[in-house]
């Protein structure tokens, strides 16, 4: 319960009066002057309402009361004549927001008594949170459903007596399910002379309380049953459907039809119509139609109440950008099995407040009926995912006070259907919910979590997330999170062949657009399309990263594999123009170095990038897999011009890594030691090696520390030069070694006959010499 409002009413000094004679004013053409009956005393009103009228019963607020925007009657002159009261109207008594006239009362109440005598005292108004799961609550009759359950009271259906002394309602029309996928069920009843007007007041307030404007008796009655049931209804002009028949079918795309509100709307194929025998006359469960509208003239009236697909219903709407209460309903599901019962329900209203004739039969179109689900419930499995004690029989009791059918099958096992309107419960688990609810939440016993210790962490994902948007954050990364449903589209534009495991894609059965068809095989379209709609806003420079999983078909038979991954992505200027210093723009370099960061800081070793990345998108000059102890867990590089354009990021360079968490966890060790200072000084020695163009520096580096062994502690590379003295088909590299032993100071000697070894065998396996000073 989210408000409660109370409707305690101050009725003081307003009675019954009862309108004697009705005079013109004699200096207003707009205003009457009423002698009124207030109980043995007659009460001189003037008053301007257009239904006034002589016989009519009308509130009387008489001097002394208070209405209900605050203002205090008073007896005074209008325009020259005395006034001694004030005939109201709904809005006035705070009862509605009608203020088209005076109130009219029920004909058999006497004058002069007390209005709080006979209107509503004491009630409330509730206003719930209803979960999407739950559209039975979405009635007076859903909520009184669970009071009545949980309470143990008992549950009082709204009854009907119908009286069917029309003709047979075959002879009077007929229904055809065109489509029966996006309507199951259709029902109809006819009822002939109605005397369309104003609905009775109960009716009228009663909408109001709901937040539902009265239009007319037979309007209110649907919307009244829609309140009251939750079942939506429509009422169709009998005479305005062409043929007498309904036709349930799709639209077709660009097909126009104009609704009750007046707008003229392009459907699709997605759009469920309601058609007689030559047009549209009503979107299926969203809106009716301006053509076949209940209007002054109508007469005879054919009543739907019907069960549309929620799928169905959903797409419409949202095509159209159409949310009706009738929408709201059948987008979550309604009660199948209360078509009919609210088709009669809504008849015998009709007639009740508006007169006419009901048909003999109703036409019920059920071609597919539809088995209740019978699902099996354990009551020891019951108790072991509640923490509870309860018996069968008390688990039983629970599930038929929701309405529930129950057959014990053995000594803990019970057969359970639930009721048509219960849409909800498909799965064991959700009659364990149920069970809880009404057995009361307060008598499951609170016990504290126990904890088992293991080895290696169950929550090895949570645990490695935290500290990649740690180290992320820290380095200036900002995390996206993007859709896990895609366009295939995204994927081919990185330029993936069709047999690359990319486009193995996992296919979504109902997909809401078709660019959100498949689920991502990486996170590269999801980062490429964030970038792209930053720099929409005018963003320059973006580092941007995410942390997610992909997901890979294997097959029609096995659910899909599921991996996580971290992606990041870097652009545009890194470094701002300042007054002491140049803009500097994104390199390679720089979604390298941040790379080797995060997997440092994971806690990663023998991690090597070995070019070109094997990757589909990525630029073979400027990428490199990542490789840690000799297996490739991902790929980094600059993106290609052409996926650039594809993607229309403008004409900037995008740099990109994606890494496999999970094949990363595998390769970080799990028992960490602790490594002691160096006890003993380093030696440094500087070398630059002339190679041609095409040797990696990763393979002289590789050299160095295999020949160095373990004396070798460091390697950096400091400088990378091509120009004047250097061949164009060769270039110079800059390295720093650091020589350290754990357990002795090293002397000169012995580094430089190392040192010169290294040289040495750079020169034999790559062809690379010792550049001069």
């Amino acid at each position: 319960v989210e408000a409660l409002e109370s409707l305690d009413f101050n009725f003081d000094k307003i009675v019954v009066g009862l309108i004697n004679e009705v005079r013109p004013h004699p200096d207003a053409d707009r205003l009457f002057v009423c002698d009124v009956d207030a109980g043995g005393k007659s009460v001189q009103v003037v008053c301007g309402a257009p239904n006034t009228r002589a016989g009519l019963k009308a509130p009387l607020a008489l001097p002394g009361a208070v209405l209900a925007d605050g203002t205090e009657v008073r007896e005074g002159k209008i325009r020259g004549v005395l006034s001694a009261g004030i005939l109201l109207a709904e809005d006035e008594l705070g009862l509605t927001d009608d203020h088209t006239g005076i109130m009219e009362l029920d004909e058999d109440w006497e004058p002069g008594v007390e209005l709080s005598a006979l209107m509503p005292q004491g009630d409330w108004v509730m206003e719930i949170g209803i979960t999407p799961n739950r559209p039975d609550c979405a009635s007076v009759l859903g909520i009184a459903r669970e009071i009545a359950a949980i309470t143990g009271g008992d549950l009082r259906l709204p009854q009907y007596d119908l009286e069917e002394k029309g003709p047979p309602i075959e002879s009077l029309a007929r229904i055809q399910l065109t489509d029966p996928e996006g309507c199951p069920r259709y029902a109809a009843r006819i009822i002939q002379d109605v005397r369309l007007g104003p609905s009775p007041f109960w009716m009228r307030y009663r909408l109001h309380l709901g937040g539902i404007r009265s239009i007319n008796n037979v309007v209110d009655v649907t919307n009244y049953v829609l309140l009251e049931l939750g079942q939506p209804l429509h009422a169709f002009d009998y005479d305005r459907l062409r043929g007498h028949m309904i036709e349930v079918k799709r639209a077709f795309s660009g097909q126009r039809f104009t609704t009750l509100d007046g707008q003229t709307r392009e459907l699709t194929d997605e759009v469920l119509l309601i058609c007689d025998a030559e047009r549209p006359v009503a979107l299926a469960g969203i809106m009716g139609g301006l053509n076949s509208e209940i209007f002054e003239g109508t007469r005879h009236v054919l009543l739907e109440s019907a069960f549309f697909d929620p799928i169905t219903i959903r797409r419409g709407a949202k095509h159209l950008g159409l949310t009706t209460e009738a929408s709201y309903r059948f987008e979550r599901g309604t009660d199948i099995g209360g078509v009919v019962y609210a088709a009669d329900r809504a008849a015998y209203l009709i007639q009740k407040v508006a007169g006419g004739k009901i048909a003999k039969g109703v036409l019920d179109e059920y071609p597919n009926k539809r088995p209740q689900p019978t699902i099996k419930l354990r009551v020891r499995e019951t108790n072991n995912v509640l923490g509870t004690n309860l018996t069968t029989a008390q688990v039983e009791k629970c599930l038929k006070a929701l309405k529930m059918e129950v057959k014990q099958e053995g000594e803990n096992e019970l057969l359970v259907i639930p009721p048509t309107y219960r849409v909800d419960i498909h799965r064991e688990i959700d009659l364990v919910e149920e069970v809880a609810r009404i057995s009361g939440y307060q008598d499951i016993p609170v016990r504290t979590p126990s904890i088992r210790a293991s080895e290696e962490s169950r929550y090895w994902e949570l645990d490695m997330s935290s500290r990649v948007r740690w180290v992320m954050t820290s380095m200036g990364y900002t995390e996206v999170i993007t859709y896990s449903f895609i366009s295939p589209r995204l994927v081919e534009n990185l330029g993936a062949a069709p047999d690359h495991r990319l486009m193995n894609f996992v296919q979504l059965l109902n997909p809401l657009t078709v660019d959100q068809s498949v689920m991502r095989t990486c996170l590269f379209p999801g980062l490429l399309m964030a970038a792209k709609q930053n720099l929409f806003y005018g963003e320059k420079g973006l580092k941007l990263f995410e942390w997610g999983k992909i997901f890979l078909d294997r097959g029609k038979d096995q659910q899909p594999e599921e991996r996580y991954h971290v992606a990041g992505l870097l652009t545009g200027p890194i470094i701002p123009k300042r007054w002491h210093s140049p803009e500097r723009r994104a390199d390679f370099y720089d979604i390298k170095g941040a790379v080797e960061a995060l997997l440092e800081n994971l806690g990663a070793t023998g991690i090597l990038f070995k070019r070109p990345a094997q990757f589909p998108g990525l630029n073979n000059e400027g990428s490199a897999d990542i490789v840690v102890h000799e297996e490739v867990i991902g790929h980094v590089g600059q993106l290609n011009k052409d996926v650039v354009e594809a993607y229309d990021l403008g004409k900037g360079d995008f740099f990109l890594f994606e890494i496999d968490a999970e094949t990363l966890r595998s390769k970080i060790p799990t028992e960490k030691r602790f490594t002691p200072f160096a006890r003993f000084p380093a030696v440094y020695r500087d070398m630059s090696i002339i190679v041609a163009k095409d040797v990696e520096s990763l393979t002289i580096e590789q050299i160095i520390k295999r020949e160095g062994g373990a004396l070798v502690e460091s390697v950096d590379i400091f400088d990378v030069y091509e120009g004047k003295g250097i061949a164009s088909n060769e270039k110079a590299v800059g390295f720093r070694v650091c020589y350290r032993s754990a357990d002795r100071t090293l002397d000169g000697e012995e580094v430089n006959r190392l040192h010169q070894n290294i040289i040495d065998k750079i020169r034999e396996q790559t062809g690379g010499r010792l550049r001069e000073k």
